[in-house]
């Protein structure tokens, strides 16, 4: 069974279509990732999937239950991580884990025995009877995922979860979401950071004002745009673009940092034209290998074509 079936889902805001018509299907048990630049109707989408705002056409199936006929019962299988922490600041970590258990409905000694563990796996534990005012971002951020995670649920909605973290806290929160997922959770990711999605999700789905511009795993995403293969060099001697970007074989080059990115659909045939043309300008190349689109080129090469 799938976790989500979205079909020609549809919502305006006056004379403004922010989501126009979409439809796609996430495994039950999968890391799917949903990505988008701002104002492209992701978060719309997200408010839709999660019954905080209503659709206007189409159709919204979460673990079998219908989105806006049997609400009550599809997000009770939800846990939802908001970009921006919802964690009472003058309550303890221990006493908002409580209150959450209590708003699921959960018994005195199931919420303590799954605070408890939950608050030691995201090493929280140690600092449980502290003001949450008094918590880091990144603190904050793993105490909503022990909340949303109280409920048990079969389906978590994350909204950028590591946005202006630290790197520990960003190790640990992927960490934890890998984990959970293994264990047979589905997990719904929003990011804006593409090396995040690239190797958390098994899936994802592109969208541009409002319509999905793409849905594919990030290996066959990437094999789509071949002609963004590139070849990246740096020189013992500064040069000029120019003089690269007249090289057979070379679409375009950019300059990054002290190497050049010179993008081709001919990688291996560009290696030795850059051999040769250092040996006639008498340099020394420090840096060269062959890299493949990365999935943000992927996602910027279909959000420009969209903008066309």
């Amino acid at each position: 069974m799938n976790s989500i079936e979205v079909k020609n889902l549809t919502k305006r805001f006056g004379n403004v279509t922010a989501v126009d018509s979409i439809s796609f299907e996430v495994k039950k048990g999968e890391f799917f990732g949903f990505l988008g630049p701002n104002g492209a109707g992701k978060t719309t989408t997200i408010r839709m999937l999660t019954g905080i705002i209503g659709k206007d056409d189409g159709s919204i199936n979460i673990m079998g239950f219908e989105m806006g006929r049997q609400t009550l019962a599809a997000k009770g299988l939800m846990g939802i991580i908001p970009e921006v922490s919802n964690a009472y600041n003058d309550l303890t970590g221990w006493n908002n884990m409580m209150f959450q258990g209590e708003l699921y409905g959960l018994d005195r000694k199931k919420r303590h025995a799954l605070s408890e563990g939950l608050l030691k796996d995201f090493e929280l534990y140690g600092r449980k009877d502290q003001l949450v005012k008094f918590y880091s971002k990144g603190m904050k951020q793993r105490l909503i995922i022990c909340m949303a995670l109280l409920n048990q649920p079969e389906i978590m909605f994350l909204d950028e979860p590591t946005s202006g973290l630290d790197v520990q806290s960003t190790f640990l929160i992927r960490e934890k979401i890998t984990s959970i997922n293994a264990a047979g959770t589905t997990i719904f990711l929003t990011t804006h950071n593409m090396e995040e999605a690239n190797q958390l999700c098994e899936r994802i789905a592109i969208i541009n004002r409002g319509k999905i511009a793409a849905i594919d795993t990030p290996e066959n995403l990437k094999l789509t745009i071949r002609e963004l293969q590139s070849v990246l060099v740096a020189f013992d001697m500064n040069i000029e673009k120019d003089y690269l970007s007249v090289l057979p074989g070379v679409s375009s080059v950019r300059k990054a940092g002290d190497k050049f990115q010179l993008y081709t659909k001919d990688p291996g045939g560009l290696v030795f034209y850059l051999i040769d043309f250092a040996r006639e300008k008498k340099l020394k190349i420090l840096t060269i290998r062959t890299e493949t689109p990365t999935l943000e080129d992927v996602f910027l090469s279909l959000i420009g074509e969209k903008e066309d």
